[in-house]
C-alpha cells in the first residue's frame, strides 16, 4: 500500500473517466448492431459464408448470428431466436454484465467476474448441445 505524505493522497479520478471503458465497449457495440442492422446479411455477397457450414453442411454455434443481430438491429426479437437462439441469449447476459460493470465503474468500485473452469466447461457444453440438437431433424427449428 503506498504510503502519501500528509495532505495529499491518490488523485480520485472522475466519473467519466471511470465509465469511459464500459461506454467506449458500448459505442462498439452500437456500430457492429448498427452496421448488421444496415448491411443485410439475408442477401447474398455481404458477408463471408461459414466455413463449417461450405466445408460439411453442418451448422456451428454462430450460424445464423449475424441474421440474429440483423432481426435484433431492427426489433424483431422472434426472427432473431428463430436465426440463432443462443446468440440472443448472449446478448441479453452481455447487456446484463454491462450494466452491471457501468454500475460499478460509476461508483468507482471494479468488476470482478472469475468463472471457474467449471462454468466455461458447461458454456461449451451447453454449445456443443446446442449445435448437435439443431443439426438433428427433431432439432430443425434451431437451425437458422
Amino acid at each position: 500500500m503506498p504510503v502519501f505524505p500528509p495532505g495529499t493522497g491518490p488523485v480520485p479520478t472522475s466519473r467519466l473517466r471511470r465509465i469511459a471503458k464500459p461506454a467506449a465497449v458500448m459505442a462498439g457495440v452500437v456500430a457492429a448492431f448498427a452496421y448488421v442492422g444496415t448491411v443485410d446479411p439475408n442477401e447474398p455477397g455481404h458477408y463471408p459464408v461459414c466455413p463449417l457450414l461450405r466445408l460439411t453442411g453442418i451448422f456451428c454455434p454462430g450460424c445464423g448470428g449475424l441474421r440474429s443481430a440483423h432481426a435484433f438491429a431492427h426489433g424483431d426479437i422472434a426472427a432473431a431466436f428463430g436465426s440463432n437462439a443462443v446468440a440472443v441469449i448472449g446478448y441479453a447476459a452481455f447487456a446484463v454484465l454491462w450494466a452491471l460493470w457501468m454500475v460499478r465503474a460509476a461508483a468507482g468500485r471494479p468488476l470482478r467476474i472469475e468463472p471457474k473452469p467449471v462454468h466455461w466447461w458447461a458454456i461449451g457444453a451447453v454449445l456443443l448441445v446446442f449445435t448437435v440438437v439443431r443439426n438433428l431433424p427433431f432439432g430443425s427449428a434451431l437451425a437458422p
